[in-house]
């Protein structure tokens, strides 16, 4: 049993930690003795203490710089990007489970009347450009892989046609899709044309949605280059799948249309990991700017462009997003 010093175990209770009583002890022991080199913590301790270390280190709750010294970072910052985790965990899975239920409902229950299956991916992809050309609004869609295309040519004529006539285009990307400069740059094109684009790590789906009345999921058919489609009328499912781009549109980053544009690769600076860091740790923007030596203005300027960047609409999802690309 440890003995604390005065005030540590009521600022550090294992209650309200995400953490295993063994990586809570550890973590607990840092606060008290980091900065301290890895090696030094280590020399006398258990397998179990190296275990529970590997854990905090991955998941960022203590950092090892070049010189292999552990550094601690602030329990609120801490358990704030571990919060932010699994809000964005919990939303992606309750989208997903709210699709997969209309799914179910749609083959073993009452989905005839809503949905319709196309065999084929000829027929799939005249349909696809179909609902483009009658789309009046909008065009949505969650882009998993090439299924209906011969080549990775975007945006196709009828896109550019729509766009012409003022329909409003937002896809997310996954991610993978774009580590191909062709695609990368066919994106771009995309978006040059008036396309709103956005990348995610990994989609769970290929689909597309027009106006607020008809969706298409496509699906690729196992061990073979063909696919199927299933046509959604207006619906519970229909609405369960809006939900779902939705939740994917506001966690995506943003894709610009050229290489110029200010892009999330070319960050974090360590001006950046400061900031997030801080605001992270709960400070306001006058705390903030006294401890970056600027003004108030400039953090203002700074989280407004660092927002735009990853697509937060608030300070917390820049925190969500900054954690997923672990910037912080």
């Amino acid at each position: 049993m440890r003995t604390e010093p005065s005030g540590v175990a009521s600022a550090l209770e294992l209650g309200s930690l995400p953490l295993t009583p063994d990586v809570a002890d550890v973590y607990r022991d840092l606060l008290k003795t980091a900065p301290v080199a890895q090696r030094e913590f280590l020399s006398t301790a258990s397998p179990q203490v190296a275990r529970a270390l590997a854990g905090l280190l991955t998941s960022g709750a203590v950092h090892r710089d070049t010189a292999g010294v552990l550094h601690v970072r602030p329990p609120r910052s801490a358990l704030e990007s571990w919060a932010a985790q699994r809000e964005m965990e919990a939303a992606r899975a309750r989208a997903t489970a709210e699709t997969l239920s209309g799914l179910y409902t749609a083959v073993h229950g009452t989905g005839a009347a809503f949905v319709e299956v196309i065999e084929g991916k000829h027929a799939a992809r005249e349909l696809f450009r179909q609902l483009q050309t009658g789309a009046r609004t909008e065009v949505r869609g969650l882009e998993r892989g090439p299924y209906l295309r011969d080549t990775a040519r975007v945006p196709e004529e009828v896109q550019y046609d729509a766009l012409s006539r003022g329909l409003r285009y937002r896809c997310v990307y996954e991610g993978e899709l774009l580590h191909d400069e062709a695609m990368l740059a066919a994106v771009r094109s995309a978006v040059a044309a008036g396309e709103q684009a956005r990348v995610f790590p990994e989609l769970p789906l290929k689909m597309m949605l027009t106006d607020a009345d008809r969706g298409l999921i496509i699906l690729p058919r196992a061990g073979g280059d063909d696919a199927d489609a299933m046509l959604v009328y207006g619906s519970r499912l229909l609405d369960g799948l809006s939900e779902l781009f939705e939740v994917f549109w506001r966690l995506g980053a943003p894709i610009h249309a050229t290489a110029d544009t200010a892009e999330p690769d070319a960050e974090p600076t360590a001006a950046t990991q400061r900031l997030l860091a801080l605001l992270t740790a709960g400070l306001t923007d006058e705390a903030i700017a006294r401890d970056l030596g600027i003004s108030n203005r400039t953090v203002h300027r700074r989280v407004s462009r660092l927002q735009e960047l990853l697509g937060a609409r608030s300070r917390f999802q820049l925190g969500v997003q900054a954690s997923r690309r672990g910037w912080l």
